[in-house]
């Protein structure tokens, strides 16, 4: 059995990477992810964040969230799974026994009508970086989803896909990996990267900018 009160082991954080980006920094970004095919809406506060996700979501599709710091810190977690407002798939999956059920799970979770999360990279020439252990978020947000909504805080803005990459591997693993260790007593890892340069279905994909930090 995992002993889940052991001191959990810890990696170097680069904490640079907490800091939120200046104005021209996000206009940059907003500006080439419009260009990419993303919707871009900013906002100032996680709560502004919170108000506007639940009026973009519908309340008659099911709505996927993703494992996130960012959801689950700014309430949207809450307010899709918890509210009883949206056709949530985690809350219609509560008594689930999950390992039983696992292809299930996997189909369900990975073509949803709409799936809400972050990410953890935005560069300022239109990418989205997502990094995941296991790799079942990644699923609806490249594909799966016919709706994605990234709620991403100013502080994961980066200049470009290689300082988003070690943004991962300096700031948001050790942060992972931490959660996890407290969570579920085991280490995390960055086994799947997803990097989105381009949306081509128009009005599929929407990216909220928040100027405040946001997650991990």
């Amino acid at each position: 059995m995992t002993d889940t009160t052991a001191t959990p082991a810890t990696l170097p954080v680069d904490e640079s990477f907490a800091v939120p980006v200046s104005e021209a920094s996000l206009a940059r970004a907003a500006d080439a992810l419009s260009k990419h095919g993303f919707a871009v809406r900013i906002v100032d506060t996680a709560e502004e964040a919170r108000q506007l996700v639940t009026e973009l979501l519908p309340t008659d599709k099911a709505v996927f969230t993703s494992t996130s710091e960012t959801l689950r810190q700014s309430g949207i977690q809450g307010d899709v799974d918890g509210s009883g407002r949206f056709v949530s798939v985690r809350a219609a999956q509560a008594d689930w026994d999950l390992r039983a059920r696992h292809d299930d799970v996997r189909r369900t979770r990975s073509a949803p009508d709409v799936v809400v999360g972050s990410v953890h990279a935005v560069t300022e020439d239109g990418r989205l970086v997502t990094a995941s252990a296991s790799g079942s978020q990644l699923a609806p947000y490249a594909f799966g989803a016919a709706q994605a909504v990234w709620v991403v805080g100013a502080q994961k803005i980066v200049p470009d896909l290689e300082t988003a990459l070690r943004r991962i591997e300096t700031y948001a693993l050790p942060k992972e990996d931490l959660r996890a260790q407290q969570a579920y007593g085991q280490r995390s890892v960055v086994a799947k990267i997803l990097i989105s340069n381009l949306e081509f279905v128009p009005g599929r994909a929407t990216v909220v900018l928040v100027r405040e930090p946001l997650g991990c």
